[in-house]
């Protein structure tokens, strides 16, 4: 196989090695293919790599809660198998291909790419946080391999840390090392209906300096809702304590199958799906969204919360820099395109882009790996 072929899909870690290295060598750039559901951001000028035939699972050990798993594996082929071990992906990947109009397959390598974390990440982390180890091919065809099966192999942190979320820009993943968790036996849902986002951001701030452990805090359309996670004799009493505590505010309760359904639909962005118009992920202090959900609402878009208001999104109109204007700290990524112009990361600082640039130069010093995808 060689850079000329119109779709490269390598069978194994030292086909993509050998096709990297030439591509290297000729300076010709690459656009990583995973599932096909994240379609924005790629050239069509671009050669495009495929990871679908690096699929499969390596090794998974329900007794140590590890699993190791090639990139163009399915999530939905890993939920699946972790059920049945009454585990899961407790970071929840989200599903986005409803919002951004893609018919392919979310595969894990794409989840890792991207740092895809859900709803649950402000109780357990980001996906970054669940990933123990990496193996990759760099911009240069080098095979390397980073950290292991335990969390206490402290060395191979960083480096997996750094490929999760680069986008495929400092190289390709072969195998990804990531803990799983136990599945929640018993959940519900209260939902808080009639509040403002300052409202909802100030339940959000109680709950979740309660011992309840509050697995999901997100505002939409007026409704604040709060996830109640834990054994079938916790949530009941969780859900009884939190009642209690907002008990001069209407709740409704949510039981365990509208609890999953309305958190799926929450994750997968259901609420801006069939339109086209640019969609903005804004990551953020709490205590600001009030603040700049109201700069948002005269932009004349509409926008959800989640994270107990550490994210909001937002789908509507106004320029990258109208957004980032917005914004008295953080950042803003642009999800879906449509009419927008300009970049889809917010500019780094300039201490944070030279960390960036360094990057770069070492594992891919021609840029060939989605070259300019997160350039400013």
């Amino acid at each position: 196989m060689t850079v000329q072929d119109e779709m490269l899909a390598p069978a194994s870690e030292q086909e993509l090695s050998e096709v990297i290295a030439e591509a290297h060598s000729r300076r010709t750039p690459i656009g990583i293919f995973g599932g096909g559901t994240r379609i924005e951001g790629r050239s069509p000028e671009w050669l495009t790599l495929s990871t679908a035939r690096l699929s499969g699972v390596v090794a998974y050990e329900p007794g140590e809660m590890t699993l190791i798993v090639r990139p163009g594996t399915p999530v939905s082929e890993i939920e699946e198998m972790l059920s049945r071990e009454n585990q899961s992906l407790a970071f929840e990947p989200a599903d986005l291909r409803g919002v951004l109009g893609g018919n392919g397959t979310p595969t894990i390598g794409g989840v890792v790419a991207a740092n895809d974390s859900g709803p649950r990440r402000l109780r357990v982390g980001a996906c970054r946080d669940h990933l123990l180890g990496v193996r990759f091919v760099d911009g240069q065809g080098r095979i390397l391999k980073n950290g292991g099966r335990v969390m206490k192999n402290v060395t191979g942190l960083d480096l997996g840390k750094v490929m999760c979320g680069s986008f495929g820009t400092l190289g390709v993943l072969t195998e990804v090392v990531l803990k799983t968790l136990p599945a929640a036996r018993a959940t519900e849902t209260l939902a808080l209906p009639g509040l403002s986002v300052a409202q909802a951001v100030e339940v959000f701030s109680a709950a979740l300096a309660t011992p309840y452990d509050i697995a999901g805090a997100a505002w939409r359309d007026g409704t604040a809702y709060l996830r109640i996670e834990g054994l079938d004799r916790q949530v009941p009493y969780r859900s009884e304590k939190l009642r209690a505590m907002f008990r001069n505010r209407e709740i409704d309760r949510i039981d365990a199958k509208g609890t999953r359904a309305l958190w799926r639909s929450l994750r997968e962005l259901d609420h801006f799906a069939g339109t086209a118009a640019p969609l903005w992920r804004l990551m953020v202090r709490p205590t600001d969204a009030g603040a700049i959900t109201g700069r948002l609402a005269a932009l004349g878009g509409a926008f959800s919360l989640d994270w107990g208001g550490g994210l909001i999104w937002y789908c509507g109109p106004g320029s990258g820099t109208q957004l980032r204007a917005a914004l008295p700290s953080g950042h803003a990524t642009l999800i879906r395109r449509g009419e927008a112009e300009g970049p889809a990361f917010t500019p780094p600082p300039p201490v944070v882009a030279r960390l960036s640039d360094q990057l770069r130069r070492t594992f891919d010093p021609a840029r060939i790996l989605n070259p300019g995808l997160m350039d400013a």
